[in-house]
């Protein structure tokens, strides 16, 4: 096996250096124009081909715009192509960040108020950008074809989406796919890899109802909004206490209600949000048939109109097969020891619909100490020395999948 390793120690300066400048300029949601236009660059200054990838439907940046998410028009998705011929295998990094005041003080401190790279997709991009330069390195030792995936849009659920819906998995057409996510309260340097489903499914619904104001004192000529969204609340909360398995790991939360405005006037509209979190796909499917079913009886029983915006975004799974082909080649990057099962994901991935088109595997990267701020928070930081570990297991696995193909 080649020394990814040893050669990704080469690179680390640029990998930090990319990691930093990414930092500094976070972007949200799909349409990240400095981010695609840095990568691009980057691509290009190794000679690496490359082209925008990514289309917003019309329904698409109207359900968005409506759910409060703001309109965005351009998903700047970029894709990216190493060696010829096939197999090819797909590696991904995510690029948009959060809507977070960073407290954490460095010298590449976020410089846009109120975003964040808190999830880590800048230093997921720059070790991608690291293994690039590694895979270009050695092109004419490549068995296949290496498609590279920088993508916009993961903290929304529906990047990778747009993207493959713009051909992502074709041209070469993509046999299998390969992620890291980093972890900084997981310890430095290890590795979590767990065969099958890894992250939870999240099923979004925004539900407007529709009902007839007036005055409190004739509740009677009302058609009360508030009431109804009540009602609402309670019922899809009890669904899945009586039709789904205890057994089966199940969460439906109400996040936000809102309706009226003062104590004397029934409102004609009131709004409910909530999502359904679960692995298992039998209980899913059933419960996203039944919650539109459960919201159309209970509105209707009163009444009321209603408008329904949601977003689904699928389990991420680990194809069993897959993790045991490239289980070698992440084992020689951070050691045999290292290598651990930590189980699965509490939250969602997007990924997820990549490895719902082909066999997949997303692993964890621990890069701090048990501890420390996880994911999400404003204090969130990582140790960069670890992610020339990322750039090497992209390459490696990209590197030894193929040549295992050929035997």
């Amino acid at each position: 096996m080649m020394n990814f390793f040893e050669e990704a120690k080469r690179y680390e300066e640029q990998i930090i250096k990319d990691r930093r400048h990414l930092h500094q300029y976070p972007e949200l949601g799909f349409d990240l124009p400095n981010t695609q236009k840095y990568i691009r660059e980057r691509l290009n200054e190794m000679g690496i081909e490359n082209k925008p990838c990514g289309v917003v439907p019309a329904d698409i940046t109207k359900k968005y715009a409506k759910a409060g998410f703001g309109e965005q028009f351009q998903c700047t998705g970029v894709v990216a192509t190493i060696g010829k011929g096939e197999p090819c295998i797909l590696l991904r990094a995510d690029m948009d960040a959060l809507p977070i005041e960073e407290e954490f003080e460095s010298e590449f401190k976020s410089k846009i108020p109120g975003k964040m790279h808190a999830c880590g997709h800048d230093s997921h991009t720059a070790m991608l950008l690291g293994a690039a330069q590694l895979l270009k390195d050695h092109e004419d030792e490549l068995q296949g074809t290496v498609k590279l995936m920088f993508q916009p849009g993961e903290e929304w659920g529906y990047g990778s989406k747009l993207m493959i819906e713009d051909g992502l998995l074709e041209d070469p057409k993509v046999d299998a796919a390969f992620a890291i996510h980093i972890m900084p309260d997981q310890e430095a340097g290890t590795l979590s890899v767990h065969k099958g489903t890894i992250s939870q499914a999240m099923d979004t619904y925004i539900i407007e109802v529709q009902g007839n104001g007036g005055h409190s004192s004739q509740p009677h000529k009302t058609i009360d909004a508030n009431m109804i969204m009540n009602q609402l609340y309670t019922s899809l909360n009890l669904l899945f206490t009586r039709e789904v398995d205890p057994s089966s790991s199940v969460t439906f939360s109400i996040g936000a209600m809102s309706g009226g405005t003062v104590t004397n006037v029934i409102p004609d509209k009131a709004v409910l949000q909530g999502n359904m979190r679960s692995y298992d796909q039998q209980s899913r499917d059933h419960l996203c048939g039944r919650i539109p079913e459960m919201i159309d009886h209970v509105v209707k029983a009163w009444r009321g109109n209603y408008t329904i915006v949601d977003f689904h975004t699928p389990t991420t799974y680990n194809d069993p097969n897959f993790v045991d082909e490239i289980m070698p080649a992440l084992e020689e990057i951070v050691g045999v020891d290292y290598v651990t099962d930590l189980g699965t994901l509490g939250g969602s991935e997007d990924f997820s619909h990549i490895s719902q088109a082909v066999p997949s595997a997303f692993v964890v990267l621990g890069t701090g100490k048990e501890g420390e701020a996880p994911v999400h928070n404003p204090r969130m930081h990582q140790k960069e020395e670890i992610f020339k570990y990322g750039a090497a297991l992209h390459a490696n696995v990209a590197m030894e999948w193929l040549k295992a193909q050929r035997k």
